[in-house]
């Protein structure tokens, strides 16, 4: 069985920059992923430069990209998930 789409969405900002929210829910629990779901926000520039990223890659685990630095999440569900995300996109989009 194959993971299955729960929630896609694509938003260009008006200065082109994109935010792509992407979580599937998984056919079972895994080690790295003991809440069941895939998932990948992104943010970033027109250029394709990453800026902010969240996402938890088989053999990785739940960790985000900010700034060009990778440190561990602490997954809690997904509205925090998305909270903290949108989080980090004000701070980004402020310097």
């Amino acid at each position: 069985m194959a993971a299955k789409l729960l929630y896609r969405e694509k938003y260009i900002y008006s200065d082109g920059a994109i935010r792509e929210m992407i979580l599937c829910q998984l056919p079972g629990k895994t080690s790295d992923r003991p809440h069941g779901l895939k998932y990948r926000l992104y943010y970033g520039l027109k250029d394709g430069t990453c800026l902010v990223r969240f996402d938890n890659e088989s053999g990785k685990g739940d960790h985000k990209h900010v700034s060009g630095r990778e440190e561990s999440y602490q997954f809690r569900d997904v509205e925090s998930l998305v909270a903290d995300f949108l989080a980090e996109i004000e701070k980004a989009r402020r310097k």
